[in-house]
């Protein structure tokens, strides 16, 4: 009774290891890709920041270009280290349950060697006739002989089986331990990398500090760019109302009546609406070719004039040239716009939201044409005198802006 006891502990704590070791598998499987989406992340950042070495750039844009791979980087270097973490409590619970195993065997050898012996002593002293003779029928005889037979068995399968599991083990941490080794070598990796571009960073601070007497010339133009930026803003958050109010004046009795800041609609455009919030979190990347964000959503302090801030309504996404803007959700074209002092911009209505593709020298679809979830919509501008494709991306919900990257997959 107590090796039952026993036993059954032991399965409990293969079961709940068992358990703990599928959780950490499909920990490290996010994490791994989680790295090798930060890996992409850097490649395109050489690629698209810093393919042009040769080309003049102004100091604040070779810090704000370092800034954006050393951010990466430092990524690459925390999930790294989560991985390494990670495969160490795998060795050390598979150690564990090896432990638990060799354990369970060890009691299972014995029992089957007590067994074995029994019978033995059992057979030369013919007390096994005795045994068959004492029971009360020939078929509890048969009963009993059946259970001795399938006991022994039973066990022997069971030893054999955790044997087996043993050497699986055995060899699943050697190649832990392998992983483990490879992890560790890409942290040393990395961290050199690290090194690296904060002393590349270093020397631009550096050069900053050199040309301190033109820092209100620094200022004075980020402040010019954040002007014509806002500018742009407001036609664009114009030209949303002026379609609001339209939109419902066109609507008549047909829909029930709203504030001019939000969309009268009908029911297909609430269900069009309903699906474009479902899929929150899930919508794809706006650009054909991938690119990487190098302009987050928000208010964002200057990381090397500290008292200069700065706003960006959308996401800012550098890219290949030649990439094209993709819709990210069915719906229609509510406008495209020739904004002042910059290039063309594409309005998609889906319901009561509007997505903007804002930077594009060519478009291919016109007023009012139904698109459908990544159709092409025209050619993203690329600077000539930068070298730079990029394309600014924003989310309205009727007039009031949305942070793109809570609704683009791993933006």
């Amino acid at each position: 009774m107590r090796n039952n006891y026993i036993t059954y502990f032991l399965f409990g704590c293969f079961l709940l290891l068992a358990t703990t070791l599928s959780a950490q598998s499909e920990k490290q499987k996010e994490l791994e890709e989680q790295r090798q989406a930060i890996l992409q992340e850097i490649k395109q950042i050489n690629s698209l920041l810093f393919k042009t070495r040769k080309e003049e750039k102004s100091v604040l844009t070779q810090v704000e270009d370092l800034d954006q791979r050393i951010s990466a980087t430092e990524n690459l270097i925390r999930i790294t280290n989560r991985q390494a973490n990670l495969l160490t409590r795998e060795i050390n619970d598979n150690l564990t349950k090896i432990d638990n195993l060799r354990t369970e065997l060890k009691e299972l050898k014995e029992d089957y060697a007590a067994m074995i012996n029994k019978s033995y002593k059992s057979k030369s002293q013919q007390s096994r006739v005795m045994f068959l003779l004492s029971s009360e029928s020939f078929l509890q005889a048969y009963k009993r002989l059946q259970y001795m037979k399938q006991y022994a068995k039973h066990r022997k399968e069971q030893g054999e089986s955790i044997k087996e599991k043993t050497a699986e083990l055995q060899q699943l941490n050697k190649d832990l331990i392998t992983q483990k080794s490879k992890k560790e070598e890409l942290i040393a990796q990395n961290r050199k990398t690290k090194n690296e571009l904060a002393k590349e960073k270093k020397d631009q601070q550096a050069l900053v500090a050199s040309l301190k007497k033109d820092e209100g010339k620094f200022a004075r133009q980020i402040r010019e760019k954040q002007r014509k930026a806002d500018e742009i803003d407001r036609q664009i958050d114009k030209l949303i109302r002026e379609a609001i109010a339209k939109s419902n004046k066109a609507s008549g009795n047909k829909v029930e009546s709203t504030r001019e800041s939000t969309f009268a609609l009908n029911a297909e455009a609430k269900e069009l609406a309903a699906n474009f919030t479902s899929n929150k979190g899930k919508l794809p990347w706006p650009i054909t070719k991938g690119g990487v964000v190098v302009k987050k959503y928000g208010k964002h302090r200057h990381p090397q004039l500290p008292n200069v801030t700065t706003f960006n309504s959308g996401v800012e996404i550098a890219t290949e040239k030649g990439a094209e803007a993709r819709a990210i959700f069915k719906g229609v074209v509510l406008e495209i716009q020739q904004l002042k002092g910059a290039n063309k911009a594409i309005y998609v209505q889906h319901g009561n939201y509007i997505t903007v593709y804002n930077n594009l020298a060519t478009v291919t679809v016109k007023k009012g044409d139904k698109i459908d979830t990544k159709q092409s919509l025209g050619t993203i501008f690329s600077n000539p005198a930068t070298g730079k494709t990029t394309m600014k991306f924003l989310i309205y919900q009727n007039t009031n802006r949305m942070n793109p990257a809570d609704w683009i997959y791993r933006m």
